[in-house]
């Protein structure tokens, strides 16, 4: 006889006509979106800085970083804001969403890894895949996401922006 499964919660989103998830232990809060205070030389992802309770936040247009069209503004777009553990530090910053949808449980049996075709591609952001509703959620290694030079980067954005 088999044990019972675990299983976490995440928050599901989607970018374009595709649904994402992340834990929801990472997840601060969800807001409006609003434009952000650019920042000159920045990856084209980087959106800018957003005030967010007395600290600034680097918001990054997700769809971008994942290679998809950039996201264009509606009245469900949101901004997760995150605390991502990396290593011994906590990097926060907001991803722009097209909508967040809810907060589902996934138990462990029920996530997959990322597909296998066959041939390299840039997948290591992918923790799992989980079959829903005839379609798939494709949950976000958000450590993984970003490199150890973009983390810095955006650390000494929002470091600028507490100083300013």
């Amino acid at each position: 006889m088999a044990g019972p499964s675990s299983e976490s919660q995440f928050v599901t989103f989607s970018l374009d006509n595709e649904v994402f998830a992340v834990p929801v232990s990472v997840v601060r809060e969800i807001l409006d979106h609003e434009d952000a205070f650019k920042i000159p030389h920045g990856p084209e992802y980087l959106l800018g800085l957003r005030d967010v309770r007395g600290q600034g936040v680097p918001v990054i247009d997700l769809r971008l970083r994942l290679g998809m069209t950039r996201t264009e503004k509606t009245p469900h777009t949101r901004a997760l804001v995150l605390d991502v553990p990396i290593g011994e530090k906590t990097l926060t910053l907001g991803l722009v969403a097209d909508r967040v949808f809810e907060v589902i449980p996934f138990r462990d049996d029920e996530i997959e890894g990322a597909p296998d075709i066959g041939v390299r591609w840039p997948s290591d952001y992918i923790a799992g895949v989980v079959r829903r509703n005839g379609g798939f959620v494709v949950i976000v290694d958000l450590a993984r996401l970003f490199s150890g030079a973009e983390v810095a980067m955006m650390g000494s954005a929002g470091r600028l922006a507490a100083t300013a």
